[in-house]
């Protein structure tokens, strides 16, 4: 759907209108303490495909580290073994029902308990693993030769696991600096650990890709979402430490972060490694080139998080205390999208363009022909004319309700200005009986962005006990899942009414 900006409106103009949910695979409800690529997932796609919902948005799928969050990743290109659905192993005879039974993998069926997935989810696969290796050892080696990142990643995995789960920062000094010797007396000792990350890897995306091929069949596209930036304690800087700045101990000299705003008087400190575009452009962008190839290998629509950070990126002095001493850095710009159109083609991108905007931002997103967000909690200061009105939209854009880093709507209403909350219910014609948070959905349903998206949360009216990230805060993210029999009939027939109504 993405196009030069040449004809970016052209091509928008013969876009159909769609709309989409947001909805974590982690969220998804099921038996197994986290939501999984199994029968919950496909029942969500029954559920999309009923009501006429043409697109299905989720997170990042990686594997999580510190904090928990899907944009801090082991691997810019693994996906996350908490979301293998287990009965396929019962199935496969490589699991029993009274070993699942036995582990404790959480007792809250709306919480994700990720500490109790560590110890007893984690166990579960290493044991299908086991029982698994011998019939399935010819298809992992070809799935390890086929996939040229997955090498690095299961050895740099592996190696973690060998030293307690410690940042590859403080390995021994032959594996941190990758010594071709020591790695291949590390591989020699511990083939059989390398391989159990080569098993995840291959269960992950082939229940991935029969979960996709589905949802295509039923008329849903699948939107991914791909973070900037990658984490520090990762098997991309690790594999690849020539891309990044970083000093003579590889440690990061400068990390990403936002500047102090209206929200954060320090701004926001994200500690990821900052890329060395310059060393990246004489390659031709190689690295980013395969990893939106891959994306789109598993995805039909990316959006591409901080895109405002390829225009110019705020750079923070490793160990400043906040990100009050950055300074911005102009970043690749077009050279970049230039490169990855030439090598790919056109692709269906969509720009999160959310912050602090400059004239040189909005030009960058116009000069791709991405369509940028517009987010309704946004809207509605009342003082002044918002760009985020959706009288101030254009077709070529993507409204969301809300994002994964905002309150839900109804938190929102409960805890705003009352001049705020007054002007949104003059605006969008809000009544108690259809619903103050569909009436959000209904508002960006009928705007003119060509796709209008709203948080599962938000299209069940739910309040901010559902909030599923505040960003700068650790603690109580990432957790949320849908309970059990949520869909009902009413949010079925209020969700097919407006894509009827507003002819999505």
């Amino acid at each position: 759907m993405s196009c030069a900006s040449d004809c970016a409106e052209k091509e928008c103009d013969m876009r159909e209108r769609a709309s989409g949910i947001l909805m974590h695979i982690s969220s998804l409800p099921g038996p197994y303490g986290i939501g999984d690529l199994g029968k919950g997932a496909y029942e969500f796609a029954d559920f999309l495909n009923e009501t006429g919902t043409r697109t299905w948005q989720i997170l990042p799928l990686g594997i999580t580290g510190y904090g928990d969050s899907p944009y801090q990743s082991f691997s810019a290109f693994a996906g996350n073994p908490y979301f293998i659905d287990l009965d396929e192993f019962v199935e496969a005879g490589y699991l029993s029902r009274a070993q699942i039974a036995r582990a404790d993998l959480g007792r809250d069926p709306e919480r994700v308990d990720y500490g109790k997935l560590y110890d007893h989810k984690m166990p579960l696969l290493k044991a299908a693993y086991a029982k698994a290796r011998p019939e399935l050892e010819q298809k992992l080696k070809a799935f390890l030769k086929r996939e040229d990142w997955l090498k690095d990643f299961a050895l740099f995995m592996a190696i973690k696991d060998h030293h307690e789960g410690v940042s590859w920062q403080m390995w021994p000094q032959e594996l941190k600096r990758r010594d071709e010797l020591a790695l291949a007396r590390f591989a020699r000792d511990h083939e059989d650990d390398i391989y159990f990350w080569v098993f995840t890897q291959f269960y992950f995306f082939k229940q991935w890709t029969r979960l996709k091929q589905y949802a295509n069949r039923h008329g849903i596209q699948l939107i991914g979402d791909i973070p900037i930036y990658v984490a520090e304690d990762g098997s991309d800087i690790w594999a690849n430490p020539e891309m990044f700045r970083l000093d003579k101990d590889l440690a990061p000299v400068c990390v990403a972060g936002v500047p102090p705003d209206a929200f954060s008087a320090d701004g926001q400190l994200w500690g990821n490694p900052i890329y060395d575009w310059k060393k990246m452009k004489k390659d031709g962008y190689a690295w980013w080139i395969k990893r939106i190839r891959e994306s789109f290998r598993i995805y039909d629509i990316v959006r591409i998080d901080h895109f405002r950070g390829f225009e110019s990126y705020w750079e923070v002095p490793a160990g400043s205390a906040t990100a009050g001493t950055g300074r911005w850095v102009k970043g690749p710009g077009m050279s970049l999208f230039r490169a990855i159109r030439e090598e790919l083609g056109e692709l269906d991108i969509m720009a999160e363009n959310l912050g602090f905007l400059t004239q040189d931002v909005v030009d960058l997103i116009e000069d791709t022909g991405f369509p940028g967000m517009n987010v309704l909690v946004f809207a509605f200061d009342a003082r002044e004319d918002s760009d985020y009105l959706p009288h101030n939209y254009i077709r070529n854009s993507v409204v969301y309700t809300g994002n994964h880093d905002t309150q839900t709507v109804a938190g929102y209403l409960r805890t705003a200005p009352e001049s705020e909350v007054e002007y949104a219910r003059r605006y969008l014609k809000l009544d108690d009986k259809e619903g103050a948070a569909l009436g959000f959905v209904r508002g960006a349903w009928a705007s003119v962005s060509y796709l209008a998206v709203a948080p599962m949360q938000d299209l069940l009216g739910l309040d901010d006990s559902a909030r599923f990230n505040t960003p700068s805060t650790l603690g109580d993210n990432w957790k949320w899942r849908m309970k059990k029999g949520a869909l009902t009939q009413k949010v079925r027939s209020d969700l097919a009414r407006l894509n009827e109504t507003y002819r999505r």
